[in-house]
């Protein structure tokens, strides 16, 4: 693996059932995700897009094939160890947020620190720092239930960036938006790609790609476009 690879799978799949009750959810894959690159994969609902993610992120456990992240070869690893890498390396947002209801914004964006063994200062510290960053710095004393899905939706990439991961992967983050909220996220996903943040984002909506270097289309648990964008280096920047 080189080092300018984030993430990298090798005819990856992920089969249900059996005989006539197969499903091929992800279908023998390849994939390489260089350092620096907003990747957005597309398709309809039930295409594959979200299990691949999972797959890639160590949700899920591949029935074959290999991969990668940030240098090790995730398959084969422990839960432990896993579960260690993906709280250093890797930040997770989804449709649902995710959030803790009974903490405020800040402690929810703290956690994934001190989870990771920072201190509580450092932790609050950056978990302010990451709140004024995504326009939620008044709201840093609000329980979720008292933030819009737009702002429950900034909370979660605040949380996700809290450990500086490799890389940061997104399950439809805008499905549960308004059209509003929806512009705010896209518009958080650019500056985080202008910052050079290694992005994976899985959408049915083709929004994303204005923010994306490059687009996969799945069809069947198998790409069937892949597009570099044009104006795109090799180091994912534009």
């Amino acid at each position: 693996m080189t080092g300018s690879t984030v993430l990298r799978a090798r005819g990856l799949t992920r089969r249900y059932g059996e005989d006539d009750g197969l499903v091929r959810a992800v279908d023998e894959v390849d994939l390489d995700v260089p350092a620096g690159q907003a990747l957005a994969i597309m398709g309809p609902s039930g295409c594959g897009k979200s299990t691949l993610l999972h797959l890639l992120g160590g949700l899920q456990r591949p029935t074959g094939g290999q991969v990668w992240l940030a240098g090790h070869r995730i398959d084969t690893m422990s839960e432990r160890a896993l579960a260690r890498l993906r709280r250093d390396s890797v930040g997770f947002v989804f449709q649902s947020f995710h959030l803790m209801d009974e903490l405020t914004a800040v402690e929810n964006v703290e956690l994934a620190a001190l989870l990771a063994g920072r201190r509580p200062r450092e932790a609050r510290r950056r978990a302010l720092h990451l709140l004024d960053r995504v326009g939620l710095a008044d709201r840093a004393g609000h329980l979720p239930s008292a933030l819009s899905g737009g702002q429950r939706q900034r909370v979660a990439i605040a949380r996700a960036l809290s450990n500086e991961p490799l890389v940061v992967l997104a399950d439809e983050p805008t499905g549960n938006l308004d059209s509003a909220a929806t512009l705010d996220v896209l518009r958080l996903f650019e500056e985080l790609r202008t910052a050079g943040q290694t992005l994976v984002v899985v959408t049915h909506d083709a929004r994303i790609a204005a923010v994306a270097d490059r687009v996969i289309s799945m069809r069947d648990g198998a790409f069937a476009d892949d597009s570099q964008l044009a104006g795109t280096v090799h180091d994912g920047r534009r």
